[in-house]
C-alpha cells in the first residue's frame, strides 16, 4: 500500500490532475469515480489507484489490470472531488483527424467555438451520444476536453464520441462547405431553426456561453438559425441548446 505522498507515482498523479500541461506531455488524462472506471476501454487503460476498502467491495473489476492499492488520505490528497468515491485512473487519449471525426453517410457534427465552462463541454459531449452525433469539433480555446470537470460530466462518452481540436475552426467550417455539409450558426439573428431539413450531412456551430459565435464564424455557415423563446428570455445555456438542436436532428432522421 502506497502511504506516502512523496512516492513518484503519487507525485505524477497529482501533477497530472493538477496541471494540463503535464497531461498533454504524457498524453494522458484522469478518471475518477466508479462510474467512469468501470468504461475505460482495456486498450486505453495504464494505471489504477484505489484505496484498500473500494479494492475489497469491487475486487472483480480488477482482474487483469495494472493497480496500486493507496490509503484514504493519498485519495483525498489527489482528488479531484470533495467526496473521493476510492479510485483514480491514468488514461491514454484517443486521436481523430477532422477526417475521422467527420466520416459517414451522413454525418451530424457540432463544432464548438470558445465553450469555456467545463459542466458544458462535458454535458454536450453526453448529449452528443445520445442524439447520435458522429463527431464534436472544437477551437483551440475550448475548456480542455481532458478537464477532470469535462471528463466526469461526460458520463463515459468520451470514451465513444470522436473529437478532436482544430487550429481555426472557422476556416476548418469554411472546407467542409464544400464538401456536401449544410453549416448552421446558432445566432440571435437566424432564422427558427424548425423551418430546416437536417436529414443531410449537417454542422451545428455553437459559441462562447457569453458572447457566442464569433462573426467571422457565423459570417462563413450556410444559415444562422435560433430556437424560439417565449417570455424575456433572450438565450439558452449553450448545453441545453446544443441538445435542441442535436435531438430535433435525431427525429427528423428517425421519424418515418
Amino acid at each position: 500500500m502506497i502511504t506516502s505522498t512523496s512516492n513518484n507515482k503519487i507525485k505524477n498523479l497529482s501533477k497530472c490532475m493538477k496541471n494540463s500541461k503535464e497531461r498533454k506531455k504524457q498524453d494522458v488524462f484522469l478518471v475518477e469515480g466508479i462510474r467512469m472506471f468501470s468504461e475505460i476501454p482495456d486498450r486505453l487503460h495504464m494505471e489504477t489507484f484505489v484505496t484498500e476498502d473500494f479494492y475489497e467491495r469491487n475486487k472483480e473489476l480488477f482482474f487483469d489490470i495494472p493497480f496500486e492499492i493507496v490509503s484514504e488520505h493519498i485519495m483525498e490528497s489527489v482528488s479531484d472531488t470533495k467526496t473521493p468515491q476510492g479510485v483514480i485512473s491514468i488514461v491514454k487519449r484517443q486521436h481523430y483527424t477532422v477526417e475521422e471525426v467527420c466520416k459517414g453517410k451522413t454525418p451530424l457534427i457540432m463544432a464548438l467555438e470558445n465553450i469555456q465552462d467545463p459542466g458544458n463541454l462535458g454535458t454536450i459531449l453526453r448529449t452528443a451520444e445520445g442524439a447520435g452525433v458522429t463527431g464534436v469539433l472544437m477551437s483551440g480555446d475550448t475548456v480542455d476536453i481532458y478537464n477532470p470537470k469535462v471528463v466526469r460530466a461526460t458520463m463515459g462518452s468520451i470514451f465513444r464520441v470522436p473529437f478532436t481540436v482544430v487550429e481555426n475552426l472557422t476556416e476548418c467550417i469554411r472546407e467542409l462547405n464544400h464538401k456536401n455539409f449544410r453549416t448552421y450558426s446558432a445566432h440571435l439573428q437566424g432564422k427558427c431553426f424548425y423551418d430546416f431539413d437536417y436529414r443531410n450531412p449537417t454542422i451545428f456551430c455553437v459559441g462562447n456561453e457569453g458572447n457566442g459565435l464569433s462573426k467571422e464564424l457565423s459570417e462563413i455557415t450556410n444559415h444562422k438559425i435560433v430556437i424560439p423563446m417565449m417570455g424575456k428570455v433572450e438565450s439558452l445555456n449553450v448545453a441545453t441548446a446544443s441538445t435542441i438542436l442535436m435531438y430535433e436532428v435525431m427525429r427528423q432522421r428517425t421519424t418515418k
